[in-house]
């Protein structure tokens, strides 16, 4: 079982930037891989970046890629979404999400967070 917690949202203006942490809880948080999904007011909850167990590879979503950086610390069972130029359209409930697999479909993910919510004013 992982217990997912996340933290660093908030009110920003276009153009700033935010860091996004997940803490796990559970021994095991090595062996999952990681990601970050979105889901705004009125929408489908969509991806925006992954990272693998190991911090070897990482997959960013069309949006994200440029101006987010996903991390981790294996050490401190945390991972980060650096969010960079942030614009009113990231404005969404961003979640961190857990897997044992290879997949990165919504479907696909194992446990979730609850979310912490990023408002971006223009």
């Amino acid at each position: 079982q992982v217990q997912l917690v996340e933290s660093g949202g908030g009110s920003v203006q276009a153009g700033g930037s935010l860091r996004l942490s997940c803490a796990a809880s559970g021994r095991t948080f090595s062996s999952y891989a990681m990601g970050w999904f979105r889901q705004a007011p009125g929408k489908e909850c969509e991806f925006v970046a992954a990272i693998t167990w190991s911090g070897g590879t990482r997959l960013y979503a069309d949006s994200a890629k440029g101006r987010f950086t996903i991390s981790r610390d294996n050490a401190k069972n945390t991972v980060y979404l650096q969010m960079n130029g942030l614009k009113s359209e990231d404005t969404s409930v961003y979640y961190c999400a857990a897997t044992r697999g290879t997949s990165w479909s919504i479907e696909a993910m194992d446990y979730w967070g609850k979310g912490t919510l990023v408002t971006v004013s223009s």
